[in-house]
């Protein structure tokens, strides 16, 4: 007896027939992968392939005598069992012939999903389970149809999935059942979907009567091994990666009734004259649905400024500082924090523990950043922190203090001024010294020479420098506490992002390579006035983002010139565009970042203006428009878009790569994206890395 093994995903033992199955595919030139069992868990599959035939045998048992029979059948199993463990089930056509599962048959290697097809499991968006689109993807790739029925679809989540959908559509059906629920819908989502090949789009315009909240993402494979997750996640860029969400993965060969009645309520669902089949004429009607639902809830939202009590992560990092200094007697300590994390407000509650301990005796304090900007927000935390709106004293350019015990100074100014020719090394108690991976430079060595306070805390997101200086030897190669990015994302504390990188039409490679980077005069003559560069970028935004006209976006230029040809194109294109830079005035510097916050304008692109120091929450697009050298620049212009912020679900990054210099390395800004992994970050971005700060992404 022979049989026709179909392409696609097994996982079944090999037997008798099986081979049969696999000498014939082999002859069609179709590849048998084949994996060993593990002792560990081997009962499992056999126990399941012999329920398979005691179910069917058991089945066909005539039922005037079906009970007694199976009464019978099943002691004799379990004396069998009893008497012969370890044994095998020898019969024709059933017999193993080794410990081996078939997983997949096709022409080439098949990626499959992190959990098994046989059996289900529940999905609960912790950082111990595989995110819900890095599983879609690999169980899109190999199915043979796919339906979707969720409540709202989302331009992010189907962003996301686009290239795996428009993959399956080539050549395969796919379904999609949606309503118009709240408004949440975005009509570009179901318009993409509709564009698809071999794809059918259904939507419930009745909100008030049908209100559907089912999510089921159904995969249908021909080889009986089909799956579906029903749970909690729409179709939206935070369900799909960092949500909070419980999805079941049903088995079809584990669970047929579930399996059934899943496709046939699907199938019910579909033929419902509720559902309306969308069409290009649907459009319009699809726009006012939306724009009413969204209308009837429209709600203002009050935010508080500021809440005095540390968050807990914050209160972890003073935890660890405290113990630092009371157990193992470090006063000089370094906090390494993500861009957005709130380095300063940790800062702030230190310094404010510090002086109650004090019981009255001084408590001097120096902090010390390189901007006036920065200095200006982190005397504003202080003074909030602290309850005391006089607190506090500015030393920068055209500014002079009344007193110096509370000195908020530029790294300039104490320079400039020569600060330690009129006060003692110890006159200040507590000094904190931002961005301190400035620190290795010049200009930070006569303070860090001159200070000897009681605490000396440094605070940075990113200590590694690619000059090779290494600032964390001051503090004797040991960091008091830290929260890098991946893992500030993961606890929800900064906005998620889908990084994209962009093939480029520039070639840097010849580029003059000198104190490590390039000759940014030869850098700013290859990319200024290239048109054709200039109208990608447009062409990608375009086609990347939901709406253009609603971003709000910061672009990264070599230089003024740069920058201000990147305006002047947007601008011919119909897009709102802004060039600043650290000469603009300030005043200048405001009215724009108020006219981008309230979307008068688009973009705003700058040189090194906005690398640290300014907080714009709303900023929801970051354009990287040339190379960057700096690991620590590079996440301070991505560390610009991580600001939570109600209007926005996530951060949209493109990331424009072109050939690079042989200097040139991406594995660290990689790394630092991906955080620490067992793999090599080649590995992680060849097999569709997809964390939760980064759907989509590498």
């Amino acid at each position: 007896m022979s049989i026709k093994l179909l392409p696609g995903l097994y996982e079944s033992l090999v037997n008798e027939l099986i081979e049969v199955g696999l000498a014939e595919a082999a002859r069609e030139n179709l590849r048998a992968e084949l994996r060993g069992l593990d002792a560990g868990d081997s009962h499992e599959y056999f126990a399941q392939y012999l329920a398979g035939h005691i179910r069917k045998a058991f089945a066909a048992l005539p039922l005037t005598e079906r009970l007694e029979k199976q009464v019978e059948l099943a002691n004799r199993i379990l004396v069998l069992l009893a008497d012969s463990v370890p044994t095998s089930f020898d019969r024709q056509q059933s017999k193993v012939l080794r410990a081996e599962l078939l997983i997949a048959l096709s022409l080439a290697p098949i990626q499959r999903a992190d959990t098994p097809l046989s059996t289900s499991c529940l999905m609960t968006g912790t950082r111990q389970d595989p995110s819900l689109v890095s599983q879609l993807r690999k169980e899109i790739a190999t199915a043979d149809a796919v339906d979707i029925l969720c409540s709202f679809i989302k331009w992010g989540g189907v962003r996301i999935l686009e290239d795996s959908l428009t993959q399956l559509t080539a050549d395969k059906p796919m379904r999609v059942i949606t309503t118009s629920y709240m408004g949440a819908t975005d009509l570009k989502a179901v318009e993409f979907l509709r564009a698809l090949p071999n794809t059918g789009v259904r939507v419930s315009y009745d909100t008030h009567r049908t209100r559907l909240h089912a999510k089921a993402y159904i995969i249908r494979r021909g080889t009986g091994f089909g799956v579906a997750y029903i749970g909690s996640s729409n179709l939206s860029q935070s369900a799909l990666t960092d949500g909070l969400e419980w999805n079941v993965k049903i088995s079809q060969y584990e669970s047929p009734h579930l399996w059934a009645k899943v496709c046939a309520t699907f199938e019910t669902y579909w033929n419902d004259s509720e559902f309306v089949l969308y069409t290009e004429d649907s459009r319009d009607r699809l726009r006012q649905a939306l724009q009413n639902e969204r209308s009837a809830g429209d709600s203002d939202t009050i935010l508080s400024f500021f809440n005095i009590k540390p968050y807990p992560f914050q209160q972890e990092i003073l935890d660890r500082l405290e113990a630092e200094r009371k157990l193992h007697g470090r006063f000089r300590n370094l906090v390494v924090a993500a861009t957005g994390t709130g380095k300063t407000v940790i800062a702030a509650f230190d310094y404010a523990r510090f002086k109650r301990e004090q019981e009255g005796r001084p408590t001097r304090l120096l902090f010390v950043a390189h901007r006036e900007e920065i200095l200006k927000q982190s005397l504003a935390t202080f003074q909030t922190v602290l309850r005391d709106h006089n607190f506090g004293d500015l030393l920068v350019a055209g500014s002079e203090p009344e007193k110096l015990d509370h000195l908020f100074v530029s790294i300039q100014s104490f320079n400039s001024r020569e600060l330690w020719k009129s006060i003692p090394p110890d006159f200040f108690d507590y000094v904190c010294i931002d961005e301190f991976h400035h620190a290795a430079a010049p200009s930070y060595q006569r303070l860090l020479e001159f200070v000897k306070p009681k605490i000396l805390l440094g605070l940075t997101a990113t200590p590694e420098r690619m000059d090779a200086l290494d600032v964390v030897a001051f503090f004797d190669d040991h960091i008091a506490a830290e929260i890098r990015l991946p893992d500030a994302i993961n606890r929800k504390l900064l906005s998620p992002f889908q990084y994209f990188g962009i093939t480029d039409s520039i070639d840097f490679s010849q580029i003059r390579w000198q104190r490590g980077g390039y000759d940014v005069q030869e850098l700013e003559n290859l990319v200024t006035g290239n048109d054709v560069r200039a109208q990608l970028v447009i062409n990608k935004i375009r086609e990347i983002l939901l709406k253009v006209s609603s971003a709000r976006g910061l672009g990264f230029c070599v230089s003024v010139n740069h920058a201000e040809y990147m305006a002047s194109v947007f601008n011919r294109a119909g897009i709102s565009a802004v060039a600043l830079s650290a000469n603009s005035p300030r005043d200048l510097r405001l009215s724009v970042q108020r006219r981008l916050v309230n979307r008068e304008i688009n973009f705003i692109f700058v040189v090194d203006l906005y690398n640290e120091g300014v907080d714009i929450p709303e900023i929801d697009t970051i354009l990287l428009l040339r190379p960057t050298e700096s690991l620590t620049v590079f996440l301070q212009q991505l560390g610009r878009g991580l600001r939570l912020h109600d209007d926005k679900d996530c951060l949209t990054v493109l990331d424009f790569i072109g050939q690079a210099h042989q200097n040139f390395s991406f594995e660290s800004r990689f790394r630092a994206l991906l955080g620490q992994t067992a793999k090599r970050v080649d590995e992680e971005i060849e097999q569709g890395a997809s964390r939760t700060y980064q759907p989509g992404a590498l």
